[in-house]
């Protein structure tokens, strides 16, 4: 199941800069893609892959390797693997700059790979790769599919729920076992996996890094760093609160979320739909899913926050452009969504410029005052044509 669109933002990438990084967690897709890219023209590429010790030799001298390729774009797979590439990189771009030299794929967001951001700055452009999309999965037709799925291809196209599951168990015990100690976590496997159990729990609500760390028995900042990292590998996301200077007492705690919501499925023991429908994480859950569906296809102008102050004023999620909350969004698991007293007075005091509810409904409709009730897909499809 290919993203033709990003596919094709890809190549036109390649045609700019000489370096583009895709970043994703793994097994999200980046592979597939940059075999395809290089399918369609293979005298054009020459891809590596630096799990494979074969291809990790031939970069044992990274420049007698790669020089003789100035011609070819070069795939990297698993890139972080290799940070010593990257300021090789930037002095072969600087002997021959052109575009497409580079195409690196990386299971780790630009933050842990400070290499490049340090090594290749001017030279590099940077492209998340994400789970499924209801676009790419084919719309509200699949939408609760993908919420209890999850968006990880094989995950979502398992032929039985119980493949997904064993899929998605094999995912997280190998992120555990081997791919958060080599990204540098120094934590047990079994404490990774506790942890991430205990997040799951905590879905969609303010973080307690003082609650987590009394359940696995370590320091406060052992946590933190911890979730540092699982953020950075794109496990789970922390949604921070809006700040200016209103005068209100803001919360000012994170949010946290296991991005993919078929692995919050899995962490939470939920076998069946109808399990999840009865169980109390089930709004926040939609909460989530709707968060990452909404990121996927965010404009890069918009920046979001959540909003919520000690007297009770809340809002799920804003999308602020500059300083202006542009849109104002409650999610809710209901067909008939209800609007808070809460929510009422966090509109009265941010004045945006649009409110929304999503829930899981067809087309869209307004109710009381200047809220509209949205689709998913409706609102998606409004979202990406925002300027």
């Amino acid at each position: 199941m290919l993203n033709r669109n990003l596919l094709q933002t890809i190549q036109n990438d390649l045609e700019k800069m000489p370096v583009l990084v895709l970043f994703g967690p793994r097994q999200v897709g980046k592979t597939t893609m940059a075999k395809e890219l290089a399918a369609s023209n293979p005298e054009a590429y020459v891809y590596l892959d630096m799990e494979l010790p074969s291809d990790r030799v031939k970069l044992s001298d990274m420049e007698l390797f790669l020089t003789p390729l100035a011609n070819k774009t070069v795939v990297i797979d698993e890139v972080q693997l290799l940070p010593e590439l990257f300021p090789v990189l930037r002095s072969l771009i600087d002997k021959e700059r052109r575009p497409g030299r580079f195409l690196l794929l990386g299971s780790a967001s630009p933050d842990l790979l400070q290499q490049s951001a340090e090594s290749l700055a001017g030279r590099v452009r940077y492209r998340e790769v994400f789970p499924l999309t209801l676009d790419e999965a084919g719309g509200a037709k699949v939408q609760i599919e993908l919420w209890f799925r999850g968006g990880f291809p094989n995950a979502f196209m398992a032929e039985s729920q119980q493949d997904a599951m064993d899929w998605q168990a094999d995912f997280v015990r190998t992120y555990a076992t081997r791919d958060m100690v080599m990204l540098g976590l120094p934590m047990p496997a079994t404490q990774i996996e506790r942890l991430l159990q205990m997040l799951a729990h905590m879905h969609g609500q303010l973080v307690n890094y003082s609650q987590l760390a009394r359940s696995l028995g370590v320091s406060q900042p052992t946590i933190t760093n911890a979730m540092q990292y699982l953020e950075q590998a794109m496990l789970i996301r922390t949604l921070k609160p809006w700040h200016n200077n209103m005068g209100k007492r803001l919360v000012k705690t994170p949010k946290v979320y296991i991005r993919d919501t078929g692995m919050l499925h899995y962490l939470l023991g939920l076998n069946t739909y109808q399990q999840l429908l009865g169980h109390p994480q089930a709004g926040n859950s939609w909460e989530g899913f709707v968060i990452q569906q909404i990121l996927a296809v965010l404009p890069r102008q918009f920046q979001p926050f959540f909003y919520r102050t000690s007297g009770g004023s809340e809002l799920n999620l804003l999308l602020v452009k500059g300083n202006t909350a542009d849109y104002a969004l409650e999610i809710k698991l209901s067909t008939a969504p209800q609007l808070t007293r809460g929510n009422s007075e966090a509109v009265l005091n941010l004045q945006p410029l649009q409110c929304g509810v999503i829930a899981p409904v067809s087309g869209s409709f307004s109710i009381k005052g200047k809220w509209v009730v949205y689709g998913v897909e409706d609102f998606l499809k409004q979202i990406k044509c925002s300027k």
